[in-house]
């Protein structure tokens, strides 16, 4: 039987869903290894595991999320990107944290690095279409 065509939209939900739960496994093995002498160095760290992740999750599912339109590539990643800040804040308020232990995560000069990390989830559904576009054996699909 095969796999219904969802439309654009909810494919790029799924998948955010997916990331979502790949990235609370991510704060969870934080968690897990929290040591309050290098909690800040580990955020930073878990930070750049999770663009890994999201990358991941991504380039797993570019075949999905079928389109070549880098506005709305932009826009699945300016979604997931929203998505994310509130699945985020809502969780650690939640979780009983305060508005400004939250966005300290953000703020660069104190050494945040979330700020970028949202960013990278933003760019990553364009940065994927492009390197899958760039790969050597997709040179006769373009043609």
């Amino acid at each position: 039987m095969p796999i219904p065509a969802f439309p654009l939209l909810i494919r790029a939900l799924l998948v955010w869903a997916i990331i979502m739960v790949a990235e609370s496994a991510n704060g969870v093995l934080r968690r897990l290894l929290l040591d309050p002498t290098t909690l800040h160095a580990l955020r930073q760290v878990s930070v750049l595991v999770g663009v890994l992740i999201i990358f991941a999750v991504a380039w797993v599912f570019r075949r999905w999320i079928v389109t070549d339109s880098g506005p709305r590539l932009v826009g699945i990643g300016v979604l997931w990107a929203i998505l994310t800040l509130v699945f985020e804040f809502s969780l650690g308020r939640a979780l009983g944290m305060t508005w400004p232990a939250m966005l300290a995560d953000y703020d660069l000069t104190r050494g945040g690095v979330m700020a970028p990390g949202v960013l990278a989830i933003a760019l990553t559904p364009w940065f994927v279409n492009w390197l899958d576009r760039k790969r050597p054996d997709r040179l006769d699909e373009r043609s």
